[in-house]
């Protein structure tokens, strides 16, 4: 891998993991689109954790909140019921579910998932759930209004993109607009819920990314960099956006891209 190479796709992980168009699928069609190749999944989860330390530098004040609120509560029955509290234990069982299914389906998750059908299906499934889940949801509720089983819920949803395609952002904030949570709330708890495992899933890799078919260091290095800048302004302008703006757009875009795809694996162009 270039330095070119690992200023594209660092660039395109910052741009894609908080907008919910899945930046794995991403990672996987742009190499294909300049004739590079696959830069595979090792590094695709070791330069997220430059997106993940764009969630703990934008929302640094609420994660240390949650923090001392939740060791706090380990004691004072009190402290307990505070939201930033609960939000510890929500946070936490909310990691459980691709925890296990990361470690579970370790193998196809790295190989076969990484099919460019597959993703392009993912995409155009996402977009149509990300479409209803618009529909459908409320937006009535602030994440005051939390519950365990909504931590859990949206936690189960966000197992589901370990599926390159299906989106991170896109199956979490779909989860929380379903469960009636506003747009800017359901991206808050998005973004907050991903941190621990991204933070796992790029620790664990990271043995692999250096090895002899990995990347070297350095472009891993200049990609997770540009990775946490460009993931830090998406934060922003997301949530901006989601203040005055639906998903729908999102949603055509996955739909429009996945269809792109199959007609041109269809032709063989692909």
């Amino acid at each position: 891998m270039n330095a070119l190479q690992a200023v594209v796709l660092g660039v395109v992980q910052g741009l894609t993991e908080f907008l919910p168009i899945s930046s794995t699928a991403h990672l996987r069609l742009v190499p294909d689109a300049l004739g590079w190749d696959d830069p595979g999944a090792a590094f695709t989860a070791v330069i997220q954790l430059g997106t993940a330390a764009a969630v703990v530098v934008h929302f640094g004040p609420d994660l240390a909140r949650i923090v001392r609120a939740w060791f706090t509560g380990l004691r004072d029955p009190v402290a307990r019921r505070t939201l930033e509290a609960r939000m510890g234990w929500y946070i936490g069982l909310g990691t459980i579910p691709i925890s296990v299914a990361g470690l579970v389906f370790q193998e196809p998750i790295e190989t076969g998932a990484r099919n460019r059908a597959l993703i392009a299906v993912a995409l155009i499934v996402g977009g149509g759930v990300l479409w209803l889940a618009e529909r459908r949801g409320r937006r009535c509720r602030s994440l005051d209004s939390l519950q365990v089983g909504d931590g859990l819920l949206v936690g189960l949803a966000q197992a589901a993109a370990l599926v390159p395609g299906v989106s991170r952002s896109g199956a979490t904030i779909a989860a929380g607009l379903f469960l009636g949570l506003d747009r800017v709330a359901a991206a808050r708890y998005s973004f907050l819920l991903s941190v621990p495992a991204v933070v796992l899933s790029g620790l664990f890799e990271l043995g692999d990314i250096t090895g002899p078919d990995g990347a070297s260091l350095g472009a891993t290095v200049v990609a997770t960099g540009l990775a946490f800048v460009v993931g830090y302004v998406s934060i922003s302008f997301l949530l901006r956006l989601l203040a005055t703006n639906s998903t729908v757009g999102f949603a055509v875009y996955r739909v429009a891209l996945g269809a792109v795809v199959l007609s041109l694996l269809a032709t063989g162009a692909l």
